[in-house]
């Protein structure tokens, strides 16, 4: 059971700012702040604002930890109070049954930048005794451990961009087996540095609108000309059905399907008519116990790239028949950018909210569509779809593939 929503993102610093932000159409991308990008190709980027790691962790926490920890940190405060998680009231789970599943696909990719920086002029003095720690990738996991106490089974997954979806069904998997009654489960990112983004430039993986920033993620346009990067995390609160049964929490839906496959194809691109994730989809469907036919909505990789998003298309169309025309799907990257490993994530979060609300965010700048990609994105914004069970697909470098499923929790 989903019980508790934790999120940072260019569209907003909680769950609330986030979701009335992709409810209502209100990009996060902009001009880059972050350093300065004179020059480049790409000088936009979907960069979360207004954090604070100060003001949210305090000073001398902040310090220790590299900025997608922070944002790991901040978001899993806010999934564990939102499923009524208090040490104050005494609500709290067995630490020994309680567990944190939170990967990123880069970790701390500017801190190493800057580690390195800082010996090229200083030497062996130069290097912060903060360094090795601000920058392990698995130190969001463990930092949210000491936090909050979770003595039961951690992991730190690093599937690219697929890592937040695989770090949930991995969790979900954990308390199906009994290993936990609870696990704090997402994905992580803050790389938008020079290095970072310069490296997807050579690539020409990137949108070159930085004219018009908020348009230029477009997923499934025919004017789509690369991915628009992005940072932030999305946590979900994993519990198991009778522990939160017996403490009487709210539940947002149930996690009932994961699939997960690998193309063994690419490095980078995708399989042929998106093969490897038709199976991932087809995986997930079998594990939820569902059939095409029930699966209203999904939250699509949907990345702005001209290969996925005709590739996830055609793969779309393989494994629902005729049904694809009947789904409701979008690509909420179009409003915050691809935020590599915090992507899927932040979009599960999406999904589980739209399964909760019934209302599914629509896929902005879909101006002039594909024909390749000529099924129903929701171009017009959000609607009421009101989806028995949603669908979110995140897939990544090396050909890896994550599918979760979410159903209506029926009374």
């Amino acid at each position: 059971m989903i019980t508790g929503l934790g999120a940072v993102s260019p569209c907003g610093n909680d769950v609330a700012s986030t979701w009335s932000s992709l409810v209502e159409g209100r990009s996060g991308i902009g001009p880059i702040t972050r350093f300065d990008a004179t020059g480049m190709p790409t000088r936009i980027a979907g960069e979360v604002k207004g954090f604070d790691g100060n003001e949210v962790l305090g000073k001398r926490k902040a310090r220790r930890l590299g900025l997608f920890m922070q944002y790991a940190l901040a978001a899993g405060a806010e999934a564990i109070a939102d499923a009524g998680f208090s040490r104050d009231t005494g609500v709290w789970p067995d630490p020994e049954r309680f567990g944190v599943y939170v990967g990123s696909g880069i970790g701390g990719f500017p801190e190493i930048v800057e580690g390195a920086e800082a010996m090229a002029e200083h030497g062996l003095s130069g290097i912060s005794p903060f360094f090795i720690p601000r920058s392990l990738i698995n130190l969001a996991t463990g930092h949210l451990a000491i936090e909050h106490g979770a003595k039961g089974p951690t992991m730190c997954i690093a599937t690219a961009c697929a890592v937040g979806n695989h770090s949930i069904g991995e969790a979900w998997r954990a308390i199906v087996l009994g290993d936990a009654d609870v696990i704090l489960a997402g994905g992580t990112e803050a790389s938008i540095s020079a290095l970072g983004m310069g490296g997807f430039m050579s690539m020409r993986a990137l949108s070159r609108r930085n004219d018009e920033p908020e348009r230029a993620s477009r997923p499934f346009d025919v004017g789509r000309d690369g991915f628009v990067m992005g940072e932030g995390a999305g946590l979900v609160l994993l519990e198991d059905y009778e522990h939160a049964k017996a403490r009487g929490a709210r539940i947002y839906c149930e996690l009932t399907g994961y699939g997960a496959t690998t193309d063994a194809h690419h490095v980078t691109a995708p399989a042929p008519n998106g093969e490897g994730a038709a199976r991932c989809m087809s995986v997930a469907l079998r594990s939820a116990g569902l059939r095409p036919e029930d699966i209203g909505y999904i939250n699509a990789h949907g990345t702005s790239t001209p290969l996925n998003d005709s590739h996830e298309t055609a793969a779309i169309k393989s494994v629902f028949g005729d049904h694809a025309y009947k789904l409701a799907i979008s690509s909420t990257k179009s409003l915050t950018g691809h935020l590599l490993g915090a992507s899927g994530g932040l979009e599960a979060v999406a999904t589980v909210m739209s399964v909760y609300t019934g209302i599914c965010p629509g896929t902005a700048n879909l101006d002039h569509p594909d024909p390749n990609c000529d099924l129903d994105y929701l171009p017009g914004g959000a609607r009421e779809v009101r989806p028995r069970a949603a669908m979110s697909n995140a897939f990544g470098f090396g050909g890896t593939n994550a599918t979760l499923v979410f159903s209506r929790l029926e009374d």
